[in-house]
């Protein structure tokens, strides 16, 4: 009897009905932070957040599948595959001209092979069809630093408010940019507008590295109080590397890859060394100094699995280094 009863404890805690009342354990990938929400963005704002995720597990947890409950809104993840105790991003594109006031979408992550389950993920917004940003944001692309770039961008009203206008403007005081802030210019025989032009300059000597700051437009609209947009970019440390990332696939155990990079200045320069080399992926480095040096990248793995490794390439030009990525699916 005392095994019946057990048996039957057993088939009751595990029963699916009750299972799939419980969270599903891979939102402990995402700790406690699954929901974002973008407040109120101009109707085509171009939205992106990073969910940073930690796999707090033994074992490695392939990234199968990323998808939405809404073609508004796209899921990518940094890595393909999450190594125990390592963390990554998982960035949630969403596009404010697919929609008119508020949405919330569902992002579902699911990992495996082994172990198999799915975190949900919630990014919401509310999108103003009467305030038109032009572009949806601000994007600088890939900047040397020392170049000063503008660009500009508008906002106008077409809504109901006649007195309509922006308060104050936010950035962070550590953006790497300066904005000046002026009415839009009038039409000659055309209809007036309402709203501004913000310029954006890059500043002299600003901080290298990937940069996405959000500016907030406060305005006496009580029922949009807040905007938002955001300005991005990467600003290099005078170096470009081309390619930027070495992707290689069909490798096996024991097989030998050779790629070469070009790393170029405007001015002479010297390679003083990459860390990151190491488990089969070694540099050769030119003892010279030129304005374009190659770089001959060996890579002879000596096991299976996904490789992703950021090697980093120091020179003389200043105290900071420029990533190199290399990728690889290793079979055995």
């Amino acid at each position: 009897m005392r095994k019946v009863v057990l048996a039957l404890s057993a088939l009751f805690t595990f029963s699916p009905a009750l299972l799939a009342q419980q969270p599903a354990w891979a939102n402990k990938l995402f700790g406690t932070e699954t929901s974002h929400d973008f407040g109120v963005v101009a109707r085509g704002a171009q939205l992106k957040y990073s969910f940073k995720m930690t796999n707090i597990y033994k074992e490695p947890l392939e990234i199968t599948e990323v998808r939405a409950s809404c073609i508004c809104t796209r899921g990518e993840a940094s890595v393909k595959v999450l190594q125990p105790n390592e963390s990554a991003t998982l960035n949630v594109f969403m596009d404010a001209k697919h929609f008119s006031g508020a949405k919330t979408v569902r992002v579902y992550v699911s990992v495996g092979p082994k172990f198999v389950s799915t975190a949900t993920l919630t990014v919401s917004a509310n999108a103003r069809g009467d305030v038109v940003f032009s572009p949806a944001e601000l994007d600088f692309g890939n900047l040397q630093r020392g170049q000063t770039p503008a660009k500009t961008i508008d906002v106008e009203y077409s809504g109901g408010l006649v007195d309509w206008r922006v308060t104050e403007i936010v950035k962070n005081g550590s953006a790497p940019f300066d904005l000046k802030v002026e009415e839009l210019p009038r039409v000659v025989n055309g209809p007036g507008r309402k709203g501004y032009r913000l310029t954006a300059t890059i500043k002299p000597e600003p901080s290298t590295g990937s940069f996405k700051q959000e500016v907030v437009l406060k305005t006496n609209d009580a029922s949009a109080p807040v905007l938002t947009f955001n300005i991005v970019g990467n600003i290099q440390a005078g170096l470009a590397v081309s390619p930027s990332a070495l992707v290689i696939k069909d490798l096996k155990v024991g097989d030998a890859e050779t790629k070469k990079v070009l790393v170029r200045a405007a001015r002479p320069f010297r390679v003083i060394s990459v860390a990151g080399q190491g488990d089969g992926i070694t540099v050769d480095v030119p003892n010279r100094q030129e304005t374009t040096l190659v770089l001959t990248v060996h890579i002879q793995p000596t096991k299976a699995g996904d490789i992703r490794r950021q090697l980093l390439i120091r020179t003389d030009l200043d105290d900071t280094t420029t990533p190199l990525t290399v990728e690889a699916t290793v079979e055995p």
